[in-house]
C-alpha cells in the first residue's frame, strides 16, 4: 500500500478532530489555564491572568500546529513471502516516507494483525526529516491454514510537548496466505506413468495402423523420412505423416472433506494431515510433469482448472501449484455425507492415476470408493485409521475390524490401500504404497506401468 496517512475532512471537521486529540496533559493544561484566567478576573491579578492564558493557549496552539502541519506520510507493506506453509514464519516489512517539506515529530506506528499470527506490532519512530524514510519489520507465524488480512496500518502523531495526539489510518489491506505443509516425496514408479513424460514417455500416432494414417501437406523443414508415399501418389503432391502427439500423464487427487469422516481439530488433527498429504502429492506430481486435478467429495475442484487438470511444466507448474495451495489453504469440512458426487465426476473418465485421502468409511462409502477404481489407470488410497487418531496409542486395539474390512474391500477392487495411523509421515506411507503395489504386482504377474 502507498496512500497518504490522512484524509482531509474539511476545515471544521479537522479542527474538531485536532481538539478531540488533546491528551490528558493537554486537557489538564487547558482546564488549569481557564481556571487561572477566571480567578485572575475575580481577584484582579494581571500576572495570574497571563499565566492562565499561557496555560490555556499552549495545548490549543499545539493542536492547531499539529493540524496545520498536515504531515504527509506514505506507508507501504511488503510480505516475505506472501504464501507461507503452516508453522513457518513470514516477515512483514513496513516502510514510512515523509513526503512533505516539514519534519515530523514522534510517530507511533501500529499494524493490525489477527490474533493467531501473534501480538499486535507497535513501533516508535523518531523525527523523520523531509523526504526521509524509516523501515521496520516484524514476524508473523501461524500453525493454522487460512488467509489472514493484515491492516489497516495506524499512525499516531504527537507534538513535542505531548499535548495533542492524532491518529491516521491507511485504508488498504494485505493478505497473508498460510498453506498446508508440503512434505517432499521420494520418486517412485507410478501406475499410469507410461503415458506421461520422462522415462515412461509414450507417444501415439493420430490413428492406429499404417493404412489409417491421416497425412498432411508437406511444409518447408519437414523431415523427408516422414513422407507418406502412398498419399503422395494419390494426391499428386508431397504428403507427410502427422506429428506424433505426446500424451501427458494425468493424476487426480481426491480429498475427502466430509465433516463426519474426521474427529478432532487443530493443526495435529486427522483432517489437517489429509490436507497436507493431498498438498504434498499435488506438488510432487506437478514437478514430475503430470496434469494434476484436485477433487473433493463434493465434486468441486480448483477454480480455473481445466477438464484435464493443471499442466505441470515450467512457470505454469508454479502457478498451478500456487492456485491449488490457495484452495487448500481455506478448504474446510463439507456438509456432505457421501462420496457419490466425486464418483459421478470420476465416472466421466480420466484413465489416469487416482490418489485418494479418505477419512472414516462406512460400508456404503467404501463400496462407492471401490467403484472409483474402474475409471483409473492406477489407484492409491490413504485411509485414516479413526481409532489411532482419537485415542492414545496404548488404548488402541490390536486391529480395528471395521477399518481392516474397509481396506480389504478397496484392495479387492484393485486399490493400493494404505492405513494411516496417527503420527505417520506422508513420505513414509508413499514408500509403503510403492512396496505394497510392487508386491501385489509380483503376485499377480503385473508390473507398474
Amino acid at each position: 500500500m502507498g496512500a497518504p496517512a490522512e484524509a482531509d475532512r474539511g476545515e471544521t471537521g479537522g479542527i474538531r478532530t485536532a481538539l478531540a486529540g488533546l491528551t490528558t496533559r493537554g486537557r489538564s493544561f487547558l482546564a488549569a489555564g481557564i481556571a487561572a484566567v477566571i480567578c485572575a478576573y475575580i481577584l484582579g491579578q494581571a500576572d495570574l491572568r497571563r499565566v492562565g492564558l499561557l496555560l490555556a493557549v499552549l495545548p490549543l496552539l499545539c493542536a492547531a500546529v499539529l493540524h496545520r502541519t498536515r504531515y504527509r506520510v506514505a506507508g507501504s507493506r511488503r510480505l516475505s513471502p506472501a504464501r507461507v506453509p503452516a508453522g513457518s514464519e513470514a516477515r512483514v516489512h513496513l516502510r514510512m516516507d515523509n513526503v512533505s517539506r516539514l519534519p515530523t515529530g514522534l510517530l507511533m506506528l501500529q499494524d493490525r494483525v489477527p490474533y493467531v499470527l501473534g501480538p499486535r506490532p507497535r513501533f516508535v519512530l523518531d523525527r523523520v526529516e523531509p523526504g526521509g524514510r524509516r523501515e521496520v519489520s516484524y514476524r508473523v507465524r501461524s500453525d493454522l491454514r487460512g488467509r489472514y488480512p493484515l491492516g489497516p496500518l495506524q499512525l499516531r502523531l504527537t507534538d513535542p510537548f505531548g499535548m495533542c495526539e492524532l491518529t491516521r489510518s491507511f485504508s488498504t489491506f494485505d493478505t497473508l496466505t498460510v498453506i498446508p505443509k508440503v512434505e517432499p516425496l521420494p520418486p517412485i514408479r507410478l501406475s499410469g506413468e507410461a503415458k506421461g513424460y520422462g522415462d515412461g514417455r509414450q507417444r501415439s500416432l493420430a490413428l492406429a495402423g499404417e493404412d489409417d494414417v491421416i497425412p498432411r501437406g508437406y511444409r518447408h523443414g519437414d523431415d523427408l523420412r516422414r513422407v507418406h508415399w502412398r498419399s503422395t501418389a494419390r494426391y499428386g503432391e508431397l504428403m507427410v505423416r502427422r506429428e506424433e502427439q505426446p500424451q501427458r500423464a494425468r493424476c487426480t487427487v481426491l480429498l475427502d472433506t466430509r465433516g463426519g469422516a474426521y474427529e478432532g481439530a487443530g493443526p495435529d488433527s486427522a483432517f489437517e494431515w489429509a490436507v497436507s498429504g493431498a498438498a504434498s502429492v499435488l506438488v510432487h506430481m506437478l514437478e514430475r510433469g503430470f496434469s494434476v486435478r484436485l477433487l473433493t467429495d463434493t465434486g468441486s475442484s480448483v477454480p480455473g482448472e481445466g477438464a484435464e487438470g493443471f499442466a505441470g511444466s515450467g512457470q505454469e507448474s508454479a502457478e498451478a501449484a500456487g492456485l491449488m495451495m490457495d484452495t487448500l489453504a481455506v478448504i474446510d469440512h463439507s456438509d456432505g455425507t457421501g462420496l457419490s458426487r466425486a464418483y459421478d465426476v470420476l465416472r466421466g473418465g480420466n484413465e489416469g492415476l487416482l490418489v485418494a485421502f479418505l477419512g472414516d468409511l462406512d460400508e456404503e462409502q467404501a463400496t462407492v470408493a471401490a467403484k472409483m477404481r474402474r475409471r483409473s489407470g492406477g489407484a492409491v488410497a490413504f485411509v485414516l485409521d479413526p481409532d489411532t487418531w482419537v485415542r492414545e496409542p496404548a488404548d488402541v486395539p490390536a486391529a480395528g475390524d471395521a477399518h481392516e474390512e474397509r481396506l480389504r474391500m478397496l484392495r479387492e477392487a484393485g486399490w493400493t490401500a494404505v492405513s494411516v495411523p496417527r503420527g505417520a509421515g506422508v513420505a513414509e506411507l508413499w514408500r509403503q504404497a510403492d512396496r505394497e503395489r510392487s508386491g501385489a504386482a509380483a503376485l499377480t504377474g503385473e508390473a507398474w506401468r
